[in-house]
């Protein structure tokens, strides 16, 4: 278990990696991954803490307020803590910076043309949000999800004719977000096409400010 509390985000555009990092980045420094959108499909799937917190976390803030309130909550009952996909607008930063200040930002920067290919291809479970990659990782039966054996779906937002205008609002929306935390000192951007080339220059750094549970070669 980490001895030390550090708080950071991953950002990214959609298709970027951002949950393949994170998930690593659990594993390899005995951080909690916090995932918005997994953390919404449960709160709206109903049952369970994460309705608790979205209740408890939904005040005048509205949206932004919640999901921060949530990974506040959560976090403080933790170790360390560590957030995927939040904040993607800088409406969200600032709700995050009312309750907590991050430690740590990575940003991950990805050509577009592969983006593109990487959502085009890309299908769900709807019920946990797993995702599978029809080029580099498909489920073992076409169309359908390894453990539960149910349909999987194309996101309407993953089709090629709208995956253009979903990376020119990242964009738009992401920019803002990332000078902020550029001019505070702790934004660190790592560029690639691949996660899995991109993902030692992560390890190298985390390991630079927490101590390692994993060698980079046992994850």
């Amino acid at each position: 278990m980490a001895s030390k509390l550090l708080r950071a985000v991953v950002l990214g555009p959609p298709g970027s990696g951002k949950g393949t990092v994170c998930e690593r980045i659990a594993r390899s420094f005995g951080l909690q991954h916090l995932s918005s959108g997994q953390f919404l499909r449960e709160s709206l799937g109903g049952g369970g803490a994460a309705v608790v917190l979205q209740l408890w976390g939904c005040g005048a803030g509205g949206f932004d307020s919640m999901v921060a309130s949530f990974l506040l909550l959560t976090t403080v009952s933790l170790p360390c803590g560590d957030c995927a996909g939040f904040p993607r607008t800088l409406g969200q930063a600032e709700a995050l910076d009312r309750i907590c200040e991050l430690d740590l930002v990575i940003s991950l920067n990805i050509p577009f043309e592969t983006l593109k290919d990487r959502l085009s291809a890309r299908w769900v479970h709807p019920g946990s949000g797993r995702v599978y990659n029809m080029d580099f990782n498909p489920p073992h039966v076409h169309g359908i999800d390894d453990l539960t054996g149910e349909p999987l779906v194309q996101r309407q937002d993953d089709r090629p004719e709208a995956v253009a205008a979903r990376l020119r609002k990242y964009k738009d929306a992401a920019k803002p977000v990332i000078e902020l935390y550029k001019s505070r000192g702790i934004l660190h951007s790592f560029s690639g096409t691949e996660t899995n080339k991109i993902w030692p220059y992560v390890y190298t750094l985390l390991s630079s400010k927490i101590p390692p549970v994993l060698s980079d070669e046992e994850n």
